[in-house]
């Protein structure tokens, strides 16, 4: 067999990598999405070629400004050792995330599109971490009404955010803050949320804290729009408070904020396991519109 070439791509050679078939079924065909649209840098686009011939390609991606991938946002092939191999020998590591129709397990081609790419993974030494479902608002779904049972206010000071969000984590059924929590604690698991909100390119003074009109504080809402989407970033409710359904008043209190800002499309996401939150978007008419795979 020949041997496998290696490599990043070289500004020019846009051709080459779309010379790989993909029957686009899963990842960011979904959405569109071309290389040459997508903002990507060439020493972070990694090729295994086999006889001059593309067999597996792989994209990191992050913000104009970071000095190091954010994510895995593109990954197949026509060769899964090649895959394996390819994600082995490039010197980049980020989170993989597969965006997949919904109900993508009905469909046996788009299912076998997956379960290859959650293999060749795998099988570089990633683990899959959480399932996920990504929402779509439009002004078609409706705008919820302001329940009024809580006061919105910003709040400035990120210490005061910071603490928030490590309450706020305790008992959390969000995969990403338990997976940092138990490696690092919850002070740092706070952190990293609170740096990923503040990464957003929106106003900081978009975020609310809300209150009881007693003055207690009940949760965090964070409206903001990364490169993209306008989204609905966080929405967390402190232990003491739950059980009184405010996550409903959080996440219409961000839609609302959002859509004066001037949205007609807000995207949001939530864990699959996370049944509280999936039924409060679902109450708040955001429907699944993509479901999502996550590795690490």
């Amino acid at each position: 067999m020949t041997d496998l070439v290696i490599r990043p791509l070289v500004a020019g050679e846009e051709k080459l990598f779309d010379s790989l078939p993909d029957p686009g079924l899963v990842g960011r065909a979904l959405l569109g999405e071309t290389y040459a649209g997508g903002g990507f840098r060439p020493e972070w686009t990694w090729v295994a070629l086999r006889n001059g011939e593309v067999v597996a390609r792989a994209v990191w991606w992050a913000g104009p400004d970071d000095p190091a991938p954010l994510a895995l946002r593109w990954f197949d092939f026509t060769d899964a050792r090649a895959a394996v191999e390819l994600l082995r020998a490039a010197p980049l590591r980020a989170e993989y995330s597969i965006l997949l129709p919904y109900g993508w397990r009905q469909d046996p081609a788009v299912r076998a599109q997956a379960q290859a790419r959650i293999d060749a993974a795998t099988a570089a030494g990633m683990r899959v971490l959480v399932e996920r479902y990504r929402y779509h608002w439009t002004p078609g779904c409706g705008l919820p009404a302001r329940p009024g049972r809580l006061e919105f206010r910003p709040e400035p000071d990120d210490a005061v955010i910071l603490d928030v969000l490590r309450r706020i984590g305790e008992g959390s059924l969000d995969a990403h803050f338990r997976a940092a929590a138990a490696a690092h604690g919850p002070l740092a698991a706070a952190q990293e949320e609170l740096e990923q909100l503040r990464w957003m390119p929106s106003p900081r003074d978009w975020w609310r804290m809300a209150f009881t009109p007693g003055g207690e504080p009940v949760g965090l809402v964070v409206p903001t729009h990364n490169q993209a989407h306008h989204i609905v970033g966080f929405v967390g409710v402190l232990p003491g408070q739950r059980g009184h359904g405010y996550a409903f008043d959080l996440l219409v209190e961000g839609t609302h904020l959002l859509v004066e800002a001037g949205a007609d499309t807000i995207v949001a996401a939530t864990d699959q396991g996370n049944a509280p939150m999936a039924a409060t978007f679902t109450r708040a008419g955001y429907p699944v519109e993509w479901e999502r795979i996550d590795l690490v």
